[in-house]
C-alpha cells in the first residue's frame, strides 16, 4: 500500500500536539493540587493507613480553611451519620442546608442528608417534614422510600399504602405484597379492636392487591371464626393450598379446632394426614403427633412420626420420635432414651428456627415483617432445618 505524502508530515504534527495536551493536564492537575491545604493529604494518608479518626480531623481542617469543598462536607456528613454522631452530622448538614451561595441542586441534596440524620436520630417528625419536601424533585423516589420506612415504623399504615402506591408509579416496581400486608395490618387492629365488620374490607383490599396473600385467608378464616362461621373459616384457611401450602403449617391447629368444634374430628385430623403426606412440614407433624396421641394413644403417635422421620429424615424429626418412644418405654430403658434425647434436643435448638431470607436473622417466632430488615413476608414457614424438604 502506498504511503500518501501528507501522512508523514502529519505524524510529528500529530506527536507534537498529544505531548502539548499532556504537559497542559499534568500543569493543571499540580496547579489544582497546591490549592488544596496540606491537611487534606494528610487527611488521605490517615485514611489509606486505616486510622479513621485522624483523618476525619485533618478533613475537617480542610473544611475550616476551604469552605468551598462541598463535595468534602457533604462526605463528612455521611461518615459521621454512619459512625452513629448524629449530632456532629446534623450540624454539618443544617450549614449547607442554610448556605445562600449553594446551587439548588445542592440544597436539595442537603436536606435529603439532614432528613436522613434525623431519621437515624429517631426525630421521625422532623424527616418526615423534609422528606416530603423533597416530593417533586430529583430526590422524590428516595424521599419516598424513607417516607415509608416511617411510616412502617410509626405504624401508619393508612399512609404507607399511599406512599407504597406512589413508589409504584414512580419506580416502576411491584409493592403489592407491601400493600396487601399494610391493609392485612389494618385488618388485625380492627379485628383486635372486636370490630369484624370494619376488618372485612380490609381483608378484600389485601386480596385485590396481592391474590397470593396467605395473611389475608388467615385473618378472613379468623374472622369468620370469631362471627361463628366455622365453616367459612375452614374454607379460607383451605384456600391457602393453593396459595401457598408452605403456610399451611400456620392454620393446622386452627383447622384441628374448627372441626372439632363441628363435631368432625377425624375429618380435621384426616385433612392435616393428607396435608402432611403432601408437603412435609415438622410443624405439621407435631400437630398430627399431638392429636394422633390423644385420639388413638402412644403406639399410633410413634408409628406416624417413625414412618415420617423415615420418609424426610431429620434431627428435628428424630427429636420428635424419641419423644414418642419415651411415652411407651420400658423402665429400664428410659434412662438411656432420656439421655440420647437431651443431647440431641440440645443440638436441635438452633436448627429449630426461621429465617429473614433477605437478611439472614434467625428466630424462634415466626414474622411477617422481618424485625431486622424490615423487609415483608421474607420468612419461610419453615425451620432452618427444612429447608432441604420439598414442598
Amino acid at each position: 500500500m502506498d504511503i500518501e505524502l501528507w501522512w508523514l508530515l502529519a505524524l510529528p504534527l500529530f506527536f507534537a500536539l498529544g505531548w502539548l495536551a499532556a504537559r497542559v493536564d499534568i500543569r493543571q492537575i499540580v496547579t489544582e493540587s497546591r490549592l488544596l491545604p496540606s491537611s487534606y493529604f494528610k487527611g488521605l494518608n490517615f485514611l489509606l493507613n486505616e486510622q479513621p479518626d485522624k483523618a476525619i480531623e485533618a478533613f475537617i481542617e480542610v473544611v475550616k480553611v476551604n469552605p468551598q469543598t462541598i463535595e468534602l462536607h457533604f462526605a463528612l456528613g455521611s461518615l459521621f451519620r454512619r459512625r452513629g454522631e448524629v449530632d456532629r452530622a446534623i450540624r454539618m448538614h443544617q450549614n449547607l442546608a442554610e448556605r445562600e451561595d449553594l446551587a439548588q441542586e445542592q440544597k436539595l441534596q442537603a436536606l435529603l442528608e439532614l432528613a436522613q440524620d434525623y431519621l437515624k436520630a429517631g426525630l421521625l417528625d422532623r424527616a418526615e417534614e423534609l422528606f416530603l419536601k423533597l416530593d417533586a424533585t430529583q430526590h422524590a423516589e428516595a424521599a419516598l422510600h424513607f417516607l415509608l420506612e416511617i411510616y412502617e415504623q410509626e405504624k401508619e399504615w393508612r399512609k404507607a399504602i399511599v406512599i407504597a402506591e406512589k413508589l409504584e408509579v414512580l419506580s416502576g416496581s411491584s409493592f403489592q405484597k407491601e400493600i396487601a400486608n399494610f391493609y392485612c395490618e389494618l385488618a388485625e387492629r380492627e379485628l383486635m379492636q372486636s370490630r369484624p365488620a370494619a376488618a372485612r374490607p380490609h381483608l378484600a383490599e389485601a386480596l385485590d392487591h396481592h391474590r397470593l396473600c396467605v395473611r389475608a385467608n388467615l385473618l378472613l378464616g379468623d374472622l369468620e371464626r370469631d362471627l361463628g362461621n366455622r365453616q367459612a373459616a375452614i374454607a379460607a384457611w383451605q384456600r391457602i393450598e393453593s396459595q401457598n401450602p408452605a403456610y399451611l403449617s400456620l392454620v393446622a391447629e386452627r383447622l384441628l379446632t374448627a372441626y372439632r368444634e363441628e363435631g368432625q374430628p377425624d375429618e380435621g385430623l384426616n385433612l392435616l394426614r393428607v396435608f402432611l403426606e403432601k408437603y412435609p412440614s415438622l410443624d405439621l407433624l407435631d400437630m398430627v403427633y399431638q392429636a394422633t396421641l390423644a385420639g388413638s394413644g402412644p403406639q399410633a403417635a410413634y408409628r406416624l412420626v417413625r414412618d415420617e422421620v423415615r420418609r424426610t429424615p431429620t434431627l428435628l424429626g428424630l427429636d420428635k420420635l424419641l419423644e414418642a418412644q419415651l411415652l411407651d418405654v420400658p423402665p429400664e430403658r428410659r434412662n438411656d432414651l432420656e439421655l440420647i434425647k437431651q443431647l440431641i434436643h440440645q443440638h436441635t435448638r438452633s436448627l429449630a428456627l426461621y429465617k429473614c431470607e433477605h437478611c439472614g436473622f434467625r428466630a424462634r417466632q415466626f414474622y411477617w415483617h422481618c424485625p431486622a430488615c424490615g423487609e415483608w413476608e421474607t420468612y419461610a414457614p419453615r425451620r432452618t432445618e427444612e429447608k432441604g424438604i420439598p414442598a
